[in-house]
């Protein structure tokens, strides 16, 4: 077998990067721990990364450069020139040890010229630690004032971005190709640019983001403005490819110059293919930037409608991503301006009623946050008026978060019932695959839940089989803990705590945070199930379980945690612990008491109280 090489990897700057590749990189830094791989991160002190404090993982400190670092670094950079000694004392000085503006200070000194004006370069630079970012900053524009034409270049290059190419760059700026490629020269000579591949191919990345921002910051409003307004009409224009598979790009360059309406709709598209794609962060944030968009603008019925379906989408990534409360407000907003009258003929277009949407999902977070009656009653109007406008899309959804809703009650006769007319449906109308593989793996939880262990394993499986062939990976927590739960039954123990160690890895990944709580309770009750129960895992499992159901507000799954929790703690002659800790969440409620959780908790309080 021959030997693994060893593999040195550096990434640069994570204090920059988004959300998704932040959650990617941290696979690489879980997959790395077995590897031959030095993997060396840097950012800046405010960054903190959640892979920090795992036994494989050393964080070092990076200290401002000493004196005789500071005069090798200038030295460097000199060569063989030369800088007067007042010069360089006051370089020593003035850049307080940080690497980067040691080097750009010098650079500036140096492309100064005369002895007289690089002492004023020099101090005109504060001394001070904390006005670093601003003299670095002043000393920047210092450099790019003195580069003439190729100054321009730069700013427009800053307003494309960090990044930006060759082709469109020249389509952007009005300059023959020959006096465009010798601003370029001079951006990378005096090492402000870097480029990467040869023109008209190349690509061009900014040296620092201080030094696009210095670039950036030297151009006034309104030209600012027009320049956004001529990148954006030339990535449509003449980039089309661009502009569809990166909405987000264009979304930025229309907001910047004042074009709000339609980079408001682009925003929104961007953070809808953003959800499709599982980037619940990124979703979330471009949703954000739609709305507020709109805020801005004199109200129009058009703009109420796509209001509307933004707030649905925002309210749909942060119950996804745990936050209840935050979600129910975009919900409760949504419906506040939504008109029957008006909205409803949009069905068609929008693939289902916004109306109908928007109450059943209403109707997950009400149970959630603790509201089983309004929640029922909600899920319940939502199926109703599903029928009544006769739209089998409409009422497909409908059935399927109602099935949700009552297998989250335990009314599970109720729940086979809403599935078996969904299944009806799918057949009848030869509905998409998705919604039969979601009939399919919603049927294997149930079965899961009411004991038909062998019948839930070929279900689940078979419907995340088929939900993953059309690229939706959204609700495989749910369908994996189910799936664990069932092997659990069977006698199974590796096979579930397989499928709990997946779910709980995809959680943590994809940050679907809505159903993390439960999972935990689950994965409990699967190690006491293990041949051998492991008691002290399975505290640990309900311990998190507690926390982030308290985190998030989520009373439901707080008080099914509670209960796990005290049946261990009863077990182990706890009792008077295990009463403290569900008696104040059994009585925070105030709805609901019909239902089976709230009726076992009653229960389990008189019997602890005996």
């Amino acid at each position: 077998m021959s030997r693994q090489k060893p593999v040195l990897m550096i990434f640069e700057d994570a204090h920059w990067t988004d959300p998704t590749s932040l959650e990617t990189f941290g696979r690489v830094v879980d997959r790395v721990r077995s590897l031959p791989v030095l993997l060396i991160v840097t950012f800046r002190p405010e960054f903190e990364p959640p892979w920090i404090g795992r036994p494989y993982v050393a964080a070092l400190t990076i200290n401002r450069l000493a004196q005789h670092d500071i005069e090798a670094m200038i030295d460097r950079v000199v060569g063989n020139k030369l800088i007067p000694a007042g010069v360089r004392k006051d370089i020593i000085e003035r850049t307080d040890g940080v690497p980067l503006f040691v080097e750009e200070m010098t650079k500036a000194v140096l492309e100064a010229g005369r002895e007289e004006e690089a002492q004023r370069t020099a101090a005109a630079v504060p001394s001070t630690a904390s006005a670093v970012p601003a003299s670095l900053h002043a000393s920047l524009m210092a450099r790019l004032d003195r580069l003439g034409a190729a100054r321009e270049v730069a700013q427009i290059g800053a307003a494309i971005g960090r990044e930006f190419s060759h082709a469109l760059l020249g389509a952007v700026i009005p300059k023959p190709e020959a006096d465009l490629g010798s601003a370029l020269e001079r951006l990378i000579d005096a090492g402000l640019l870097f480029r990467q591949g040869v023109p008209p191919h190349a690509t061009y990345l900014f040296r620092h983001a201080l030094v696009q921002d210095a670039a950036y910051g030297t151009l006034l409003r309104e030209p600012r403005r027009a320049l956004h307004a001529r990148i954006a009409e030339t990535l449509e224009g003449r980039f089309a490819d661009i502009a569809e598979t990166q909405p987000e790009l264009l979304a930025r360059h229309c907001t910047e110059a004042g074009l709000i309406e339609k980079a408001a709709g682009l925003w929104g598209k961007a953070g809808q293919r953003s959800l499709a794609r599982s980037a619940l962060l990124e979703g979330a944030e471009q949703l954000k930037r739609a709305l507020e968009q709109i805020a801005s603008l004199p109200a129009t019925p058009a703009l109420r409608r796509e209001e509307i379906r933004l707030h649905v989408a925002f309210g749909n990534a942060l119950t996804l991503m745990g936050d209840f409360v935050d979600g129910k407000e975009h919900f409760d907003r949504a419906l506040a301006i939504y008109d029957p009258a008006e909205h409803r003929q949009l069905t068609t277009r929008s693939g289902r009623d916004v109306g109908v949407t928007l109450l059943s999902v209403r109707s997950g977070c009400l149970w959630e946050l603790g509201y089983p009656a309004a929640s029922r009653n909600e899920g319940e109007r939502a199926v109703n008026e599903a029928r009544e406008i006769g739209h089998t899309a409409t009422l497909m959804y409908a059935l399927w978060w109602a099935s949700w809703v009552h297998m989250n009650y335990r009314a599970y006769a109720e729940a086979q019932s809403l599935l078996d007319e969904l299944a009806a449906l799918a057949d009848e109308k030869d509905a998409t695959l998705f919604w039969k593989a979601t009939e399919i793996a919603w049927r294997g939880a149930l079965f899961a839940l009411t004991g038909k262990a062998s019948d839930a394993v070929r279900a689940i499986t078979s419907g995340m089989t088929s939900l993953r062939s059309t690229g939706a990976a959204l609700y495989e927590p749910w369908h994996l803990w189910h799936l664990a739960i069932a092997y659990a039954e069977l006698g199974q123990p590796d096979d579930a705590r397989h499928c709990i160690d997946d779910a709980i890895e995809k959680v943590e990944r994809s940050k679907e945070k809505w159903c993390e709580a439960e999972l935990h309770r689950v994965a409990g009750e699967v190690a006491l199930k293990s041949l051998g129960p492991d008691t002290e895992k399975a505290e640990k499992y309900f311990d998190r379980a507690l926390s982030v159901a308290h985190q998030q507000q989520q009373k439901s799954y707080e008080l099914r945690a509670a209960m796990s929790m005290a049946r261990l703690w009863r077990d182990q002659g706890k009792r008077d612990e295990a009463r403290e800790l569900l008696a104040p969440i059994y009585g925070w409620f105030t709805e609901g008491f019909d239902t089976l959780d709230l009726k076992q908790a009653k229960a389990l309080l008189e019997e602890l109280a005996a």
